[in-house]
């Protein structure tokens, strides 16, 4: 099976990092997994450049809403984030959000960084997702999906009322030629409701 493994302790963090079991880069994101690592369905979750949000709206048939839980200033701090980090310039801002359906449930949890100074003309609603606010934007926007994980987090494991291990995914999206957000997502084991075992 391809991608690294780890099971080393993650640093501290002030936002909910999965402990990896399996991590790969690009290009076994470009490949795409063994149906007996990672099942078909589950794989147009995490490696399809797709909208999430919309994904888990035609999944539960329900809205899916935004809830903010933390806007921090990082200014050049690296946050426990992987390399790519760098690509977004500083000074940053981390925001970290569930997407939920409009009856409560958890699907996912999404930390998200920002140009400090660039995050008001891109998120003009902070209660709507990353990319409902970007398409009204109304210019060329790609995401680039950079790290897919699998890992542990007692955290989410409480957050979600789920026993893990958890699929994540790194992304950066651009707009006009320049990386605007690096965006982290993971997904709750509850979509196996909706979608079989992963």
């Amino acid at each position: 099976m391809k991608g690294s493994y780890r099971n080393s302790k993650p640093m501290q963090l002030t936002w909910h990092a999965l402990d990896p079991l399996w991590q790969a880069g690009e290009a076994i994101v470009q490949e795409g997994l063994p149906h007996t690592q990672l099942a078909p369905i589950w794989q147009m979750l995490i490696l399809g450049d797709g909208s999430l949000t919309r994904h888990l709206y035609l999944l539960s048939g329900e809205p899916i809403e935004v809830e903010v839980i933390d806007m921090s200033s990082i200014a050049m701090d690296s946050d426990g984030v992987p390399e790519m980090i760098h690509m977004v310039p500083g000074p940053r801002l981390r925001r970290q959000t569930w997407l939920c359906t409009a009856s409560g449930q958890r699907l996912a949890y999404v930390t998200s960084w920002w140009e400090a100074n660039k995050i008001e003309q891109s998120l003009q609603s902070h209660a709507v997702p990353i990319w409902t606010n970007l398409t009204c934007l109304r210019s060329e926007l790609y995401r680039e999906l950079r790290r897919v994980i699998c890992g542990h987090s007692s955290a989410l494991e409480s957050a979600f009322g789920q026993l893990g291990p958890f699929w994540g995914r790194y992304y950066l999206v651009w707009y006009n030629g320049k990386p605007l957000v690096l965006a982290y997502e993971v997904l709750s084991p509850y979509l196996m409701g909706y979608i079989g075992s992963a």
